[in-house]
């Protein structure tokens, strides 16, 4: 299961770059892409979280999914600051990157290794 969860946040990632891509350069992201990121990201630690509970799984998983945890959360703010009608902070979004790329790298490193 951590497999499907690692292809399903790669997807997610995907659109979160399309969203970066469009706050840095001053507009605001679209909203169905958000909604798609927000939907891949919450199914993917979803998949992740079932598998962490499931058990038998490398601790790798546990820390992915924790990274992933924090990642959703600054990822409610940027939603947050986007329904108030204004752009998110730079400093939040490339937080929010930062560690939703780890998490994924870490994920990737359980599930390949």
């Amino acid at each position: 299961m951590p497999t499907y969860a690692l292809v399903i946040l790669s997807a997610a990632a995907l659109g979160g770059f399309v969203l970066a891509s469009n706050v840095l350069r001053g507009r605001f992201a679209p909203w169905a892409v958000s909604i798609g990121h927000a939907l891949l990201g919450t199914i993917g630690i979803t998949v992740l979280a079932w598998s962490v509970l499931q058990g038998a799984q490398p601790v790798r998983v546990g820390v992915a999914l924790g990274f992933l945890i924090a990642a959703a959360l600054g990822g409610f703010y940027l939603a947050s600051t986007h329904l108030r009608g204004s752009l998110s902070p730079r400093t939040v979004i490339y937080v929010h990157a930062a560690v939703a790329i780890i998490g994924v790298l870490v994920l990737f490193s359980a599930v390949v290794v």
